[in-house]
C-alpha cells in the first residue's frame, strides 16, 4: 500500500506512466479510486463521469467493517477523518422472533449515509483537482481507451461497459428467489436489528440498522411467492412502503417509512472470468456483487479501489499491474462471495427455519455466513451463547461437539466422525495390519464415530485391486480383529462400516498411480444402471444390470451385511454417492434405462431403495443404519438440491437413522463450488426440510466449525476426513484446546500425559528493559 498520507514510496514510481485516467461512474468505489490515483500523482488528469446530479443516490446508509477502514486510514487520512467525524457506531445484534428478542453483544459496527459519505468523497476529489463531470453519460469505454491510459468501469451491477465486452470479461450474472426493497426510518435504532414477520401470506424479514443519529436503514425482504401473494407485485411505490411499515409496525414504534426511488427488486449476484480488458479495468458491483445481508458493496468496492490504486503505482506497466490487482483482489472477493451467497441462501430458506427453538434460531441467523461462530461468539457475549449451549442439551463445561447424540441402541459419546477415506492397501479384500493401525489409532484419537473405507460387497464391485471387501468369511474375521480393538483399547468409542459397489468406476489404478484410471491388466468387468462409461474413450464400458443381476447385487449386499454384523460393527452406512453403482441409479445423468429402475426419481429410487430394505432385514434392530448420498451432481441436468431433499426423505421413510450428505463425484464434467464447507447448506437443507438427522462433511477442518454447525442445528454429526489424516489424535487435540475434559474425549490410560501441550520454548527469560536515556 501507499505511504500514509505522503508521497509514494520510491519503489513506487512505475504508477507515474499512468497519467490520464477516466472513470465511469461516481459511486464511492470511483470516487475513492479518483481521489487516490489523484492523491499519488498530483500532476494526473483524473475525470470521473456521472450520469446523475451531485446530490442523486440511492439507498440509504453504508456499513465500513474496521478492515476497510484501515485501509482507508493509511491510504489517505484526511477521507478518514471525515469519514470518522460522521460515524454512527454500535455493538449489538437484536434478533427479533415470534415475540422473543435475542441480543448479542461485542461486534463492531460503523455506518454513515450514503449522501454523506458521497459528500465527502466529492469534496476530497475536489479539493485533489478531480474533474468531477456530473449529469454526464462517460462515452464508450473503447473510446475512452484510446485517449486514456487506464479506464476504470465503476459503473455498477447493470454495468455497460462489462455488458459491451462480454467476450473478454465472460459475466456470469444468477438471480435469487427472494424480493427486497430498500427503505429507511427516520428515527434511530438502537442495534442491528434482525426481525420476521409471520404473515397471512408467509413469513417476511426485516433488515435494519441506524447510519445517523435521527435516520436508519430498513430493508423488507421476502420470498418472491410471499410477495406476491400479498399482493405487493401490483403496488405501487407509496403503497409497499405503507404496507412494509404495517408488517413491521412493532420494530418501527407506529412510525413510518419513507423510500427513494424505492422499488422491490431480486438481488443478482454477478461473477466475472476477467476483470480487466486492455487498458479497462472492472472494480466494485461491476466486477462482482455480493448480498446485502453481510454489507459488503461499498466495502469490497472501496477495497478494490486501494488494491488497484496500489497495484498501479508497485507494478512495472499498467498490464503488470492489472494482473496483480485481480491477483490480489480475487482470493477476497472469492471468499465474501461465498460468504454472502450462504447468508443470502439462508435469508431464502428462513421459512425452514422459523420452528427451531428461540435460541438456536438466533444462533443460526448469526452463523449464516460462517463469518461470525461459537467460538468468537463465545469471546464477544459469552452469556447469550451459553443460553444457546444449554437450549442445546451441552452438559455443563461441555462444547457442543462433545455433546453425546443416540441413534437407535447406539450412544455416541461425541459428534466427530471419522470420515469414510479409501486407503487402497488391501490384499485380495483382507484388511491388514495398516487397517489395524489405520483405525484403531484414529479410534484412539477420540472420535465418537470411526468409519471404514468403502468395503466392497463383491471382488466386481471393488473400485482398485487394494479395495478392502466383505464378500468372504476370512475377509470378516479379519474385520473383527479390527472392531475388537476399537472396543477393547478405545472404550465407548464406536466403530461403523461402510458397504458400497463400485459400478462403473472400478477396476481402476490405486489412487496415487493415476485416479480413475482403467488397470493396464488384470481388469474385471463392470455392470451399472447403464452402459455409459465414467470418461468416455477412456473408461470400460459397463453392462447394464439386468433382473438376474439386480437380484444377484443385493444379495451381495445382505450377504456382506450378516458378515458386518458378526464382525461387530457398530453402525452400516450404505454408499450411495459418488458416481458408484448405487449412486448410478439415482443421478438422471447415469441412469438411463426405461424399465420400473430408470425414469422419474420414484423409479430411480426403486433399486437403490430395495437394497437399503434388504439390508435392513439382515442388520441387527438395534444397531443404527445410514446412507451416504451426492446431494448435487454439480452438473447441469443432474441431481439437484430438491431431489436430494427427495432421496433423503424416501431412505428415512424406509428406515435410515441419518443421512449422510455429501456431493458430486458422479461424473468427470462436475463442476464443484469449492470453499470452506462447502456441503454443509446440503445437509441443512435435508436436516431442516426433511426433519432426519444428517451427517455434515466436505471442508470442515476445524473444532470452531463443528461446534457452530451443531449448534446452528445444521448437522447432528460433523465427519471430517483430511484433519484426521493430518492428526489421527484431533478430536482430542480439540478437547485439549478448549480446555474440555470430560467423559465425552476420554484420553486413552497410556496417552494422558499427554493430554497438555509440551512446552514449545524457555518460559523464563527475563523481560526486556527500556534502555537509558
Amino acid at each position: 500500500m501507499p505511504a500514509p498520507g505522503g508521497a509514494p514510496h520510491a519503489a513506487t514510481a512505475p504508477g507515474r506512466g499512468v497519467r490520464r485516467i477516466a472513470v465511469i461512474g461516481g459511486g464511492p468505489g470511483g470516487l475513492y479510486a479518483a481521489a487516490l490515483f489523484k492523491r499519488l500523482g498530483p500532476d494526473r488528469d483524473v475525470t470521473v463521469y456521472e450520469r446523475n446530479a451531485p446530490d442523486d443516490t440511492f439507498g440509504f446508509g453504508v456499513v465500513l467493517s474496521d478492515e476497510t477502514l484501515e485501509g482507508i486510514e493509511s491510504a489517505d487520512i484526511e477521507v478518514h477523518r471525515a469519514l470518522s467525524r460522521e460515524f454512527v457506531r454500535w455493538d449489538v445484534i437484536d434478533i427479533v422472533h415470534r415475540g422473543r428478542t435475542h441480543s448479542f453483544g461485542g461486534h463492531g459496527f460503523a455506518a454513515l449515509g450514503r449522501r454523506r459519505l458521497l459528500e465527502i468523497l466529492h469534496a476530497r476529489c475536489a479539493r485533489l483537482g478531480v474533474d468531477l463531470r456530473f449529469r454526464t453519460e462517460a462515452p464508450p469505454a473503447a473510446e475512452l481507451g484510446a485517449r486514456h491510459d487506464l479506464v476504470i468501469a465503476a459503473d455498477g451491477v447493470h454495468s455497460a461497459t462489462r455488458r459491451a465486452h462480454a467476450d473478454v470479461f465472460g459475466p456470469v450474472v444468477t438471480g435469487h428467489r427472494n424480493r427486497y426493497i430498500w427503505l429507511a426510518a427516520d428515527f434511530a435504532l438502537d442495534a442491528f436489528r434482525f426481525e420476521t414477520a409471520d404473515t397471512p401470506y408467509g413469513i417476511m424479514q426485516l433488515h435494519g440498522y441506524p447510519y445517523a443519529p435521527d435516520a436508519s436503514t430498513v430493508i423488507v425482504e421476502m420470498r418472491e411467492e410471499v410477495w406476491r401473494a400479498a399482493g405487493l407485485d401490483g403496488c405501487a411505490a407509496d403503497e409497499s412502503t405503507t404496507r412494509c411499515a404495517g408488517f413491521f409496525a412493532e420494530a418501527l414504534g407506529g412510525r413510518p417509512l419513507r423510500g427513494n426511488r424505492s422499488s422491490w427488486a431480486a438481488f443478482r449476484t454477478v461473477r466475472n472470468a476477467r476483470w480487466s480488458h486492455g487498458n479497462t479495468v472492472l472494480i466494485g458491483d461491476a466486477a462482482h456483487t455480493a448480498h446485502f445481508s453481510i454489507g459488503s458493496g461499498t466495502k469490497l468496492a472501496v477495497e478494490d479501489a486501494l488494491a488497484l490504486a496500489a497495484s498501479v503505482q508497485e507494478q512495472p506497466d499498467l498490464p503488470a499491474a492489472l494482473v496483480a490487482y485481480e491477483r490480489e483482489r480475487r482470493p477476497a472477493v472469492a471468499s465474501t462471495q461465498r460468504a454472502a451467497a450462504a447468508s443470502l441462501r439462508w435469508f431464502e430458506d428462513l421459512a425452514a427455519y422459523a420452528d427451531q427453538p428461540p435460541h438456536r434460531f438466533a444462533f443460526n441467523l448469526l452463523t449464516r455466513s460462517r463469518r461470525v461462530t461459537h467460538d468468537n461468539l463465545r469471546l464477544r457475549d459469552p452469556s447469550a451463547t451459553a443460553a444457546v449451549e444449554q437450549e442445546f442439551g451441552c452438559p455443563p463445561g461441555t462444547p457442543p461437539m462433545f455433546t453425546p447424540l443416540r441413534l437407535r441402541g447406539l450412544e455416541l459419546r461425541n459428534r466427530v466422525v471419522v470420515s469414510p477415506m479409501d486407503m487402497y492397501s488391501a490384499v485380495d479384500g483382507l484388511p491388514g495390519d495398516f487397517h489395524l493401525v489405520h483405525l484403531g489409532s484414529r479410534a484412539l484419537g477420540g472420535a465418537g464415530l470411526t468409519m471404514t473405507e468403502m468395503v466392497c460387497v463383491s471382488p466386481e464391485g471393488r473400485i482398485t485391486p487394494g479395495c478392502t471387501g466383505l464378500w468372504t468369511d476370512e475377509q470378516g474375521d479379519a474385520w473383527r480383529r479390527i472392531t475388537d480393538f476399537v472396543h477393547a483399547r478405545a472404550p465407548g468409542a464406536a466403530i461403523g462400516v461402510q458397504l458400497g459397489h463400485s459400478g462403473r468406476k472400478g477396476s481402476t489404478k490405486r489412487m496415487w498411480e493415476g485416479i480413475d484410471q482403467p488397470l493396464e491388466s488384470g481388469n474385471w468387468p463392470l455392470s451399472a444402471a447403464s452402459p455409459l462409461p465414467y470418461e468416455s474413450g477412456v473408461s470400460q464400458v459397463p453392462a447394464e444390470l439386468d433382473g438376474a443381476g439386480l437380484a444377484a447385487v443385493r444379495e451381495q449386499f445382505t450377504a456382506a451385511a450378516r458378515r458386518a454384523a458378526h464382525a461387530g460393527f457398530d453402525l452400516l452406512e450404505l454408499h450411495c454417492a459418488h458416481g458408484y453403482l448405487l449412486s448410478g441409479f439415482l443421478s438422471p445423468l447415469t441412469n438411463q434405462r426405461t424399465d420400473v429402475y430408470g425414469g422419474p426419481l420414484e423409479g430411480r429410487l426403486r433399486f437403490p431403495l430395495e437394497v437399503f430394505d434388504a439390508v435392513r432385514d439382515v442388520w441387527p434392530r438395534e444397531r443404527p443404519m445410514t446412507v451416504r448420498i451426492s446431494a448435487t451432481d454439480w452438473a447441469e441436468g443432474g441431481t439437484d438440491e430438491e431431489d436430494a431433499v427427495a432421496i433423503a426423505r424416501a431412505f428415512a421413510d424406509h428406515g435410515a437413522d441419518a443421512i449422510d450428505v455429501s456431493t458430486g463425484q458422479v461424473v468427470p464434467e462436475e463442476r464443484p463450488e469449492y470453499g470452506r464447507s462447502y456441503q454443509t447448506p446440503y445437509a441443512d437443507r435435508v436436516r431442516n426440510t426433511v426433519g432426519v438427522p444428517v451427517i455434515a462433511v466436505g471442508a470442515i477442518s476445524s473444532w470452531d466449525d463443528v461446534n457452530s454447525l451443531l449448534l446452528a442445528g445444521r448437522a447432528d454429526l460433523c465427519a471430517l476426513a483430511r484433519p484426521h489424516l493430518y492428526d489421527p489424535h484431533w478430536t482430542l487435540h480439540a478437547a485439549a484446546e478448549q480446555g474440555y475434559s470430560g467423559p465425552g474425549a476420554p484420553w486413552p490410560l497410556p496417552y494422558r500425559a499427554g493430554s497438555r501441550p509440551p512446552p514449545t520454548g524457555r518460559t523464563d527469560a527475563p523481560g526486556l528493559r527500556p534502555g537509558p536515556g
